[in-house]
Order: C-alpha cells, then structure tokens, then sequence
C-alpha cells in the first residue's frame, strides 16, 4: 500500500491535481493560509489515471470492506469517483448531497438502496472530515450501515483523524500529504528545506501563516 500512495502522489503532481506553493500560500474558502491546493477532479480528464483511480479504490474496498453492498458517493468531488467505482464492482449506487434539496422530493441521499445495506463511502479529499461526516450520518439517518470509507487524498489533519474515530468511521487512502511532500522533495518539485514548512502547516493549518 505504501508503494501505491507513492505511485498516485507522483500522478497527483504530475497533472497538478495537487500544487505546492510554501513560498507563495493559498488561501482556501475557510479563509486558511495553505502551502498546498488540491483538486483531485482533474484525474478524471486523464483516462489511464482515471482508471487507475477507480481500480485502486476498488482494491481498496476489497481488501478492507469485502461485504460491501453498496456505494456511495459524496457530492460533488466524489460523485463521478464513486459511480466508477460501484460500476466496476457490479453494485449500487447512490450520492450525497450536502444537504436536503429544497424542492421535489427533499432528498439527500440520491438513489434508492434497502434498508439496512451495507454501504462504503466513497470520498475524493479529507481535509477537516466535517463534510465527509455529515455525508456519513445522512446515509445512516436514510437507514443504511456505513461499513467504512475510501478516498483519494488526506492532508492527515489530527482533528480529521479524531473525527472519524469519533464517528465510529474507518477510513482508507490512495495517498496522502506526507507521500506528497514526500515525492515533491524527491523529484525537485520543492526544496528539500521546505520540508519543515509544509509540516508546520499541517500542525496547526487555521493559524500557519498569520
């Protein structure tokens, strides 16, 4: 697993879903100064990536999550993730919706699946958990069991580990910010003393940079 989450950090880099800028931050919508801006949706305009993503998350679901029933995806970073995903492995699917509609139907959960399912979640990005979570807790006030979730990245955020314990949720990744910051190093990408920023940054992420 660890020689996968080097592999994808490299793809991650190398179509820049993920950029590195220590010396020049980005500002996230939280109003967070980051050195590291991600966006994972640019794998699916890569279709061996593409199909790398799907077959590495399906690998992921069946080392970990073998009684799977069904998937679902969080909207809307996750949607077309989580619908290759269950396509691949021939079960349902459904999507989350960050809250109800306020029209038709009212739904959160879009799709239809028995009460009772066994279902995986399907995440593109953790960074705090908090939007991933309330995906979780929709699914299981819809009426399923949530067995576990898979992703494609975390920053590794110990208020996001917290959370998901918390939450009774276990998570898996293809990657994450050290294997990032890691492979950034080794190809050049940044400067070996940049290391010890980057890792300031992910200690306490609301205050870096004030």
């Amino acid at each position: 697993m660890e020689n996968i989450k080097n592999i994808f950090a490299q793809k991650l880099l190398e179509v820049k879903a993920v950029k590195l800028q220590p010396d020049s931050p980005f500002t996230w919508a939280s109003g967070w100064k980051s050195p590291i801006y991600t966006d994972n949706r640019q794998t699916l305009s890569y279709p061996r990536l593409r199909s790398f993503v799907k077959l590495e998350l399906c690998h992921l679901i069946q080392e970990h999550f073998p009684q799977a029933e069904a998937v679902a995806g969080v909207a809307t970073g996750a949607i077309a993730q989580g619908a290759l995903v269950a396509d691949e492995l021939e079960l349902p699917y459904v999507y989350v919706r960050p809250k109800p509609k306020d029209h038709g139907m009212g739904n959160q959960v879009e799709g239809s699946l028995p009460q009772g399912t066994k279902v995986v979640v399907v995440e593109d990005l953790i960074s705090t958990g908090g939007s991933s979570l309330k995906a979780v807790e929709a699914l299981r006030q819809y009426g399923v069991e949530v067995i576990g979730m898979v992703a494609s990245f975390t920053y590794g955020f110990p208020v996001a580990e917290e959370a998901f314990m918390e939450a009774a949720v276990t998570l898996y990744t293809l990657s994450d910010y050290d294997h990032v910051v890691s492979e950034a190093a080794k190809t050049g990408y940044i400067k070996e003393e940049a290391k010890p920023v980057l890792a300031e940054w992910r200690k306490s992420p609301d205050t870096w940079g004030k």
